[in-house]
């Protein structure tokens, strides 16, 4: 079966001029076109897309994206180039996801700070405890009013 740029647009969640930037960037070297002209998809195509979809997700750069659409378009030899990029992609995802980890973290301390029934001493101990920091090393109040 062969679908339309409009109908993988609404299968994928992508736009349409999306799908064709990707296609202009050499993404979608996979994806055939009819008599017309017009792109014509397979569910081959759409299992790329989603690869490609979960790689720019993941904050892959294009080029290393392209690179990896070559890779595949290389057939079985080049799996370990496959692996090797996909490696250091994954490394990359995981020390992303460790400092997203760290931050929530934060949010979620600030939030129970903020929920807490004694939230207003809590934040006005922190506020004269900068202030006085502030004063012994002699810098202007951030809390001062202007």
């Amino acid at each position: 079966m062969t679908y339309s740029i409009k109908e993988v647009a609404e299968k994928t969640g992508l736009s349409i001029y999306t799908l064709r930037y990707y296609d202009k960037q050499g993404l979608l070297p996979f994806v055939s076109r009819n008599e017309a002209g017009y792109r014509e998809f397979t569910d081959s195509d759409l299992n790329f897309i989603h690869t490609i979809c979960c790689l720019k997700n993941t904050d892959m750069k294009i080029k290393d994206i392209k690179k990896y659409i070559g890779y595949c378009m290389q057939g079985a030899a080049s799996i370990d180039n496959r692996k090797r990029l996909l490696l250091k992609h994954r490394q990359e995802v995981l020390a992303k996801q460790r400092l997203l980890a760290d931050n929530l973290k934060e949010i979620d301390y600030k939030l129970h700070v903020y929920t807490d029934p004694n939230s207003q001493a809590i934040i006005d101990r922190e506020v004269a405890y900068v202030q006085d920091e502030k004063a012994q090393n002699h810098l202007a109040d951030p809390f001062a009013v202007k």
